[in-house]
């Protein structure tokens, strides 16, 4: 019997989030162990008149993939896929695997080099999303792999899962419209400013934000969501920051990560677990050492790690900063086959000041 959080999950996704419509192109992606959510959004999309189209992935052959594939093979890029990224409307994306692990052996440099030649599907879907033309959602379907990640039974991740994203609730669309009211006066007072500086025992920050638009993000990119962003402007990063958690990469977690920022650049960076893997995250382009993306977490339903950056990048008191590619509706201009989101944790002795004035103080909204 299916459980109705996971129903309504799936009519979530596709009537709130991506809001597909009769005659939608609508591509269903996710790992062969998560199909009881594909099943549901696929019915969903069905009900919504939409056309779907099923890509399923496969852990045990992506990690084949990354040992065997020769260069040609890596820079092969499938023309079904080109064509869907290029004309298709929606794009649902749902999160899940058997083992949080599975591609801890692969290099760091074999994983940016298959990420470095897909680059062209990571721009195009931006690109098309910035403008209005390809709307887009990622998801999470609860599974013993995640639920151990976060020290979790299956149960209790599930409802974890169902509460984040607000559908434990009989209306989770009010949920999230009513989240999404408070993140937009945020938002307003934003515009306009020019000045952020972030202070703490883990961050001494400063950054611009001059002529750079704020997004709401209330779960129609995301779910579960709960956050605002910009990308800031590329050379004027100065600073330090230490981040709180772990931030994983191709299955590795990369612990301990500390940069120091120059005119925009990463011009020293450090982590105490898997630095070879940092190292070549930042090395993999111009972009990749300039930051994408500068947000502010605001779900206080997500109140833990779990190793998950959908949902810990979200956690409540919390910024989270993303190397490289910049999302083109901030105004970004970052270009990069990276982006990776890393956390700082803000709940304690810490404030984010805008044009002089106190916005945020230890992990909540002073203004």
């Amino acid at each position: 019997m299916t459980d109705q959080r996971l129903t309504r999950l799936a009519t979530l996704l596709v009537n709130y989030s991506t809001r597909v419509k009769p005659g939608d192109w609508v591509g269903i992606l996710g790992d062969v162990t998560v199909l009881p959510a594909l099943r549901e959004i696929y019915k969903a999309v069905l009900a919504a008149g939409g056309n779907p189209s099923v890509m399923l992935s496969d852990e045990a052959m992506h990690r084949e993939f990354l040992r065997n594939a020769n260069d040609d093979q890596v820079n092969w890029l499938d023309p079904a896929q080109s064509l869907y990224y290029d004309k298709s409307d929606v794009y649902i994306r749902i999160g899940g695997g058997a083992n949080t692990r599975a591609m801890s052996t692969i290099s760091g440099k074999r994983v940016q080099q298959l990420a470095a030649a897909r680059n062209p599907w990571l721009r195009t879907r931006l690109e098309r999303a910035a403008v209005g033309d390809f709307r887009w959602v990622g998801a999470w379907y609860p599974n013993e792999a995640s639920a151990q990640e976060a020290s979790l039974s299956l149960e209790e991740y599930a409802d974890f899962v169902y509460s984040a994203t607000f559908c434990d609730r009989e209306d989770p669309v009010a949920a999230w419209q009513a989240l999404g009211a408070m993140q937009q006066a945020k938002v307003d007072y934003l515009r306009g400013k020019r000045e952020v500086v972030l202070s703490g025992p883990n961050i001494d920050l400063r950054l611009s934000i001059a002529e750079r638009e704020f997004i709401n993000c209330c779960g129609d990119k995301n779910m579960p969501d709960g956050e605002i962003f910009t990308g800031p402007v590329e050379d004027s990063v100065n600073g330090w920051v230490r981040f709180s958690y772990p931030s994983i990469v191709g299955g590795r977690a990369v612990s301990g990560i500390e940069l120091r920022f120059a005119e925009g650049k990463v011009v020293e960076a450090h982590a105490q677990e898997n630095d070879e893997l940092l190292q070549a995250q930042l090395n993999t382009d111009a972009g990749a050492r300039y930051l994408g993306e500068f947000a502010i977490g605001t779900n206080f339903g997500i109140n833990r790690f779990t190793s998950n950056i959908l949902f810990d990048e979200k956690i409540g008191g919390t910024v989270h900063m993303a190397i490289g590619m910049g999302y083109p509706e901030t105004g970004s201009k970052n270009r990069s086959a990276v982006h990776w989101d890393m956390i700082c944790d803000m709940r304690t002795d810490s404030t984010i000041h805008v044009d002089g004035e106190l916005f945020y103080k230890d992990g909540q909204f002073a203004v």
